[in-house]
């Protein structure tokens, strides 16, 4: 029976690759990689050899129904991967799953790495209620655009980031 692996990847470290990650990239057939050369990395370290198919946000529209298609008609497991962290969270994915779960395929999430609860267990928040905002354009003058809708919520928030902003 086909089946969809949601595989979350290491973030900067490829030791933090699990067991579970690493037995549903030895599982699959096929792997549905953001970035193939990002991936391929990982593999290789791992001494994982797969074909993969890129699925990145500029073909992930047009390629996930014919990838459907392949693993309905060769009964395919495929893992998705992303090239650091979780699929689908501010990385592509989604629509491939979405389609996934529209064709009764079974979508298996495989946990790791996440910058999101990376960032809140080391940043002394108190954690038990937080929103998840993605992460915040790069260009300059775009991110206090897409900040605007935030100051009508009612929620206190923070911003973390690795760059300057360009507000």
């Amino acid at each position: 029976m086909a089946k969809l692996y949601v595989v979350a990847t290491p973030i900067g470290n490829l030791n933090d690759l699990t067991p579970r990650m690493r037995q549903a990239l030895e599982e699959c057939d096929l792997v549905a990689a953001e970035d193939t050369r990002v991936t391929m990395k990982l593999m290789n370290r791992f001494e994982l050899h797969k074909p993969m198919i890129s699925c990145h946000r500029h073909n992930e529209d047009s390629k996930s129904g014919g990838i459907v298609e392949k693993m309905l008609a060769e009964d395919l497991t495929v893992a998705l991967t992303c090239d650091a962290g979780t699929p689908g969270i501010s990385d592509p994915g989604h629509v491939l799953v979405a389609a996934c779960w529209e064709a009764g395929i079974p979508v298996v999430p495989v946990s790791g790495p996440s910058a999101v609860a990376t960032a809140l267990s080391a940043a002394g928040f108190d954690a038990r209620e937080f929103a998840f905002y993605g992460f915040l354009p790069g260009k300059r003058g775009r991110c206090g655009k897409s900040c605007r809708p935030l100051a009508k919520r009612a929620f206190r928030w923070r911003f973390c980031t690795n760059r300057p902003t360009g507000w």
